[in-house]
C-alpha cells in the first residue's frame, strides 16, 4: 500500500497518451504516428509493486503546418482533437536483475476535427507492454534516483480506412521502448527524463489519396523532461518539455523521401498533486521549432489511482 509521505512508493508507470494526426494534404511526407510527447512528466521514473489505473485527457489545437524549413505552409487547414487513454498497469514482487517485473495495457480513444479532411471519433490503436522493469530507489553520486525500462508494442486495431477522411488507427505495427529516470539533486527538487525509440512497420494499404502501394514512417527518438519543486506537502510545481526528432527518412513504395523528417519541441508549466492513493496532473505546452508537421498548443490532464 502506498504511504503518503514517501512519493517514491507511488506506482507511476508511464502512460502513452493517444491523440491523432492525419496525413494532411499539405504534407508530402509520410507522417509519424502520434506518440507520448509531454503526456508523462513529473516523478516519471518512480514506481513500486502494485496496480495502477488511470485516465488521461488531452486537448490539442494545431493551427499551422510547418514545412521542411520550418516555415508555415499556406492553406493547410487546422487540426483539433480531444483524446483519451485508459491505462492499467501492474508491478509484481518478483525481480529480474534486481528490478520488479510488470506489464501494462493502454486503450486509446479520440475525437478529431481535421477541417476539410473531415471528423472522426472512436477507438485508436492498442498498446501492450509485456515487459516492464522497475528498480527500487538507489543513490548515484549521493542523489536518490528511480528508474525503469519498458518495451511497448502498439497494435493496429483502431479505426482505419483507405478512403478520404480521418483515421484513428495507423494500420502499422510499432515497437516503442523507453527508459525513464527521476533524480533528486537537492531536497524537495526533482528532475525526470524519459527517452523513447520508435520503429514503424510498413503500411501496405495506405490512403488512396497518396497513390502509393506502400508507405513507411521513419524511425525516431523523442524525450520528455521536467524540473519541479515540492512547494507544499503533496504539491509539486515546475516546468516540463519534450522534443521529437525523426532520424531516418520515411518511404513511399520503398523509396526514401528526402527533406521529409519531422521535428518539434515544446515547453510549458505543469503541476502534480499526489495524495495517499490518488495523483492529479496538469501540463500545458507551447510547441516550437517544428518541421514537416502540424504544430500548436497542448493541454494534458491526468488522474491516476494507486491500489
Amino acid at each position: 500500500m502506498t504511504h503518503p509521505s514517501r512519493l517514491r512508493r507511488f506506482f507511476c508507470v508511464a502512460a502513452i497518451l493517444f491523440s491523432v494526426k492525419s496525413l494532411l494534404s499539405a504534407q508530402t511526407h509520410v507522417a509519424e504516428p502520434v506518440v507520448n510527447l509531454g503526456d508523462t512528466t513529473f516523478l516519471d521514473g518512480v514506481g513500486a509493486p502494485g496496480f495502477l489505473a488511470e485516465q488521461i485527457v488531452d486537448g490539442a489545437y494545431d493551427g499551422r503546418i510547418a514545412g521542411s524549413n520550418g516555415a508555415t505552409v499556406p492553406d493547410a487547414g487546422l487540426l483539433a482533437s480531444i483524446s483519451g487513454l485508459t491505462h492499467v498497469a501492474w508491478i509484481s514482487q518478483k525481480r529480474i536483475a534486481g528490478a520488479w517485473y510488470g506489464a501494462e495495457v493502454l486503450v486509446s480513444e479520440a475525437y478529431v476535427n481535421a477541417d476539410t479532411q473531415g471528423r472522426q471519433g472512436g477507438f485508436g490503436d492498442l498498446t501492450v507492454g509485456p515487459f516492464i522493469l522497475q528498480w527500487p530507489q538507489r543513490h548515484l553520486l549521493g542523489m536518490p534516483i528511480d528508474q525503469r525500462i519498458d518495451a511497448d508494442f502498439e497494435l493496429p486495431v483502431g479505426y482505419y480506412s483507405r478512403e478520404p477522411g480521418v483515421n484513428l488507427g495507423s494500420n502499422t505495427f510499432r515497437i516503442h521502448p523507453y527508459y525513464a529516470i527521476t533524480a533528486h539533486p537537492a531536497k524537495r527538487v526533482e528532475t525526470s527524463w524519459r527517452v523513447h525509440y520508435l520503429w514503424n512497420s510498413e503500411n501496405t494499404a495506405p490512403p488512396l489519396s497518396t497513390g502509393a502501394k506502400s508507405t513507411q514512417a521513419g524511425q525516431a527518438i523523442h524525450f520528455n523532461a521536467t524540473a519541479s519543486y515540492n512547494v507544499h506537502k503533496e504539491l509539486w510545481v515546475g516546468a516540463n518539455g519534450y522534443f521529437f526528432s525523426q532520424i531516418t527518412d520515411g518511404r513511399i513504395n520503398g523509396v526514401a523521401l528526402r527533406d521529409s523528417t519531422e521535428q518539434v519541441g515544446a515547453i510549458g508549466p505543469g503541476m502534480i498533486w499526489a495524495g495517499r492513493h490518488w495523483l492529479f496532473y496538469a501540463n500545458e505546452y507551447e510547441e516550437i521549432g517544428a518541421r514537416n508537421r502540424a504544430t500548436g498548443q497542448k493541454l494534458v490532464l491526468r488522474v491516476a489511482k494507486v491500489f
